[in-house]
């Protein structure tokens, strides 16, 4: 059966339940475009953070990733993941109104934001745990593209319009209080999942050890050879776009002098590349097959992120430059992600989610934080520029991956099993 031919997935958006969690998803979106702008630039401008401190911020975000080994198979023993999810989006929202409570009394410290920046990663990390296998419940296997694209053009649409009116936000009420509304966007959160009605089935009988079962996940994820080349494309792809990622604010508002509402305007632009790029993933699938899209994307992606280094001349040629640079970008991401996801999905046993996710996540966001630091050693030595050009040219190698194993024949999910 060829892409071509293969029988029409039902609309997951006629489903009220994954409706409902698409909503909840789409409001933590906008509210996480805002705390990514504001959280370094309370940093940058608030504490007077150097690119050393800024680059261990974004590193501590991530860093509880590196912990999904043993928390993956944790959930993968857990009966109701939905209630997980619950638990991570109020811990979160707990953390950063923390923040504004602070700035009231005139008592923020950079201690309390790697504080806050290490706490919400450990939240996020259980979130995307959990929800592997609340998912899979709420959404059939014929359906996963479809239901992926929807989710990440949300979050396109969160990249759009979040920085243009979290950078406003900034400017009006300052970045601490700005944060508030990332805070009540989990409650919101919370809220709507509690809503949703699913039949989560219980656990497989635990057939050995956790150190047993998180070493099932490494073994699954290391031996199966597509969730092994999309670790190594991912992974790589990760490493280089956040040696760009800790410096990108920093350079933005100190080398190219733009505003906080200058540099969301800029940003919100550019995802509008990713809002084409997640509507057209599942087209240009059908047409082209899953794997070439993918392909595609992991070189889209980060190849822009060197011309970074080129921008100049006057204020709005520099908005319009990084604008620019930020939607090819986009929809290179979208490409990559909506069509790996899917097949990450679809290649995953039932009874190894939590684990696998775990196992996965632990490599390709745990390199997160080793990229976020390297690119503050290397901006401090080298300077911002030359390191937005290494990590450009450096997250194109990410394509080897998935030219030298069987994802570049993958047409559709119907030619994959678990």
């Amino acid at each position: 059966m060829t892409a071509v031919d293969a029988p029409a997935a039902p609309a997951p958006h006629r489903d009220r339940r994954f409706r409902t969690f698409w909503i909840g998803q789409t409001i933590t979106a906008f509210g996480d475009r805002i705390s990514e702008l504001a959280l370094p630039l309370i940093a940058v401008a608030l504490l007077a953070a150097t690119p050393g401190q800024v680059s261990v911020l974004t590193a501590l975000i991530w860093l509880p990733n590196l912990l999904g080994l043993f928390l993956g198979a944790w959930v993968d023993q857990r009966t109701h993941k939905r209630r997980l999810l619950i638990i991570a989006d109020l811990v979160r929202a707990v953390v950063l109104l923390s923040l504004p409570v602070a700035y009231l009394f005139d008592a923020v410290t950079l201690t309390q934001l790697y504080l806050v920046a290490l706490l919400t990663g450990a939240g996020a990390v259980l979130f995307a745990l959990g929800q592997q296998a609340f998912f899979v419940a709420l959404v059939p296997r014929t359906a996963y593209v479809d239901a992926n694209s929807k989710l990440s053009v949300s979050r396109s649409l969160s990249f759009i319009i979040g920085p243009a009116v979290g950078g406003g936000l900034v400017q009006a009420l300052s970045a601490p209080v700005a944060i508030l509304v990332d805070a009540v966007s989990f409650l919101l959160s919370a809220l709507l999942l509690r809503r949703i009605p699913v039949t989560e089935p219980p656990p497989p009988p635990r057939r050995t050890s956790t150190l047993g079962m998180v070493r099932e996940g490494m073994t699954l994820v290391l031996r199966h050879p597509v969730l092994r080349a999309a670790l190594g494309c991912t992974s790589t792809v990760n490493f280089f776009t956040f040696i760009a990622s800790a410096l990108l604010v920093l350079y933005a508002n100190r080398e190219l002098g733009l505003s906080a509402g200058a540099i969301g305007l800029a940003f919100g632009v550019g995802a509008l590349g990713g809002l084409a790029g997640a509507a057209l993933a599942p087209r240009i699938s059908r047409a082209i097959g899953l794997g070439r899209t993918a392909m595609i994307g992991a070189v889209v992606f980060p190849a822009p992120l060197a011309l970074t280094a080129l921008i100049d001349g006057p204020t709005w040629a520099k908005i319009a430059m990084l604008a620019a640079i930020e939607l090819v970008s986009s929809v290179g991401v979208m490409l990559m992600d909506v069509n790996l996801n899917a097949l990450l999905t679809a290649v995953t046993p039932d009874d190894a989610r939590g684990r696998r996710a775990g196992a996965y996540s632990a490599v390709n966001y745990g390199i997160r934080p080793l990229g976020a630091l390297v690119g503050g050693a290397l901006g401090t030595t080298l300077g911002l520029r030359p390191t937005l050009v290494v990590a450009g040219l450096g997250g194109v190698l990410a394509v080897l991956w998935l030219l030298a194993s069987p994802v570049r024949h993958i047409r559709n999910l119907d030619t994959v099993t678990p």
